[in-house]
Formats: C-alpha cells, structure tokens, sequence
C-alpha cells in the first residue's frame, strides 16, 4: 500500500518505540488482594446473617486499604480492617480498629487480625 507525502502507515508506532504501557493499578492505590477479600467477605457474610453488621464500604487509598463494616449505613464503622504495607515489616500490614480508634489487633496474617472480631473463624475455617 503506498501513502502521499507526510502520511504514515497507521500500523506503526509514532516515536519509534515500543507501544505505550497502560498501567492496571489506577494511581498506585494499595488494594485487597482476591483471597484477602474473600476471608473479609466471608467474615461479613456471617455477620450479617447473625444481624450484626448491615453495611460496607471498602477505600483504596495511596497508602492503605481500608474495610469498614456498619450496623447502619448512617453510623460510624463499628470495625476498620486496615491494611498498610508500610507496616508489614514492624507490627504487621493488617489491623482491626474500633468505632473509638482503639487498635484491636494488629498482625502479618490476616486471619489471625480477623480472630480478634470474629472467634468463630477456627470453626468456620
């Protein structure tokens, strides 16, 4: 196929490079990973069927992920479960925090973190 003067072959890449990168992480954000969601899912699933908890919310922050658990939508959390990578090497990167602020329980496993909410996990697990 022959172009004019000054047209391209659309095929190619402008700048001679290689094709630009499309990064899959939206601006680094720290996030959950598929198994560590579904501990926390399952955690929920039967705290809301026990009627204990009623709502989420999950943020994926530059620095932490952080999953929030209600008794009603209009209130304060009544846990935070955190994970913060720059801790991992110290306290342990996941915790759980009360409606106070009050650190529950901090680890490097998640499921360990979740037993201080939940002390049915050895049983359900």
């Amino acid at each position: 196929m022959t172009f004019g003067s000054g047209e391209i072959d659309p095929s190619q890449s402008l700048g001679g490079g290689s094709p630009a990168r499309i990064s899959t992480a939206p601006f680094n954000q720290v996030t959950f990973s598929r198994r560590e969601l579904k501990r926390i899912l399952d955690l929920y699933g039967r705290k809301v069927a026990a009627g204990e908890w009623r709502d989420y919310a999950i943020d994926f922050l530059k620095d932490r992920a952080v999953f929030s658990v209600f008794r009603r939508a209009s209130e304060v959390p009544l846990y935070r479960i955190e994970k913060n990578p720059k801790l991992s090497r110290r306290q342990g990167a996941y915790s759980v925090i009360s409606a106070t602020g009050l650190i529950v329980r901090r680890g490097h496993e998640l499921d360990r973190v979740l037993r201080a909410i939940d002390p049915l996990s050895l049983v359900a697990n």
